[in-house]
């Protein structure tokens, strides 16, 4: 199962059934779970668990070190769930500290050439599309789609099934159930993802209505999100999700973009 010309440390730990393809190098403090494969030329570095399914196509880089001028050799880790893809040459570091890691759940779809910036957090079912690249402390929430090329800076928070269409860039969290566009543009919401979701019809027209208050009213969003601290009926959980996001927010978030 481990090709000749693979390099494994003897102290690394990896499960009985797992695959090494040619020229993979596997450092000393790697954990491989069960069912992984590990393709050529793949290097699996630093303090890295990874679980259970878990596939590693060619040249990826895995577990490396962060690239941050504070950064001074701390034994720092990286933990990694079940049943993610790694395509071609993706590369994912670990965090730049000891009380806290780089974490990316299960399920996850990273495609060729996506980077995964120290301290991030990934959870489950997150597809980065070709080239897509994430900045330090990152956060991602669960069935999020980052397509190809964008560019999300340092300290972002991306909501749950947020999409950013190809070529964007935000250095604003991006709100949950929205489509980002542009520099930090919003062009309104994923109402594919939220189909397939299985959110009912019912939620997704309250979802519409919300956003049309929050984001194309006259208001700011902060007297927005003030007039809708008293509704008058109670929302519904994926609108509650949204408003606590925007109340969270640190960074600002995305403003919707009118075309002209």
């Amino acid at each position: 199962m481990i090709h000749p010309s693979a390099i494994v440390h003897p102290e690394a730990r990896v499960a009985d059934d797992v695959q090494v393809g040619p020229f993979a190098v596997i450092d000393g403090n790697v954990e491989i779970g069960p069912g992984c494969v590990v393709g050529p030329h793949v290097h699996l570095t630093g303090h890295t668990t990874i679980g259970a399914g878990n596939r590693f196509h060619a040249g990826c880089v895995i577990g490396d070190a962060p690239q941050d001028f504070k950064y001074a050799g701390a034994p720092t880790r990286l933990r990694i769930g079940d049943g993610n893809t790694f395509r071609e040459h993706v590369t994912v570091h670990r965090s730049n500290r000891e009380d806290e890691d780089t974490v990316l759940g299960s399920r996850n779809f990273l495609m060729a050439h996506s980077h995964v910036g120290h301290n991030c957090l990934l959870h489950n079912d997150v597809i980065l599309a070709n080239g897509a690249l994430l900045g330090g402390h990152v956060e991602v929430a669960d069935r999020v789609f980052v397509s190809g090329n964008c560019l999300v800076h340092q300290f972002v928070r991306i909501g749950t099934l947020a999409l950013m269409q190809g070529g964007a860039a935000i250095s604003q969290d991006l709100p949950p159930y929205c489509i980002a566009t542009g520099d930090n543009g919003l062009c309104g919401l994923n109402v594919v993802g939220l189909r397939r979701a299985g959110i009912p019809a019912g939620d997704r027209a309250e979802l519409k209505r919300l956003y049309h208050r929050l984001f194309r009213s006259d208001k700011n969003l902060s007297a927005a999100l003030a007039s809708e601290s008293a509704p008058d009926a109670e929302p519904c959980p994926a609108a509650r999700a949204l408003l606590a996001f925007l109340a969270s927010s640190k960074r600002g978030v995305c403003r919707h973009t009118t075309r002209r």
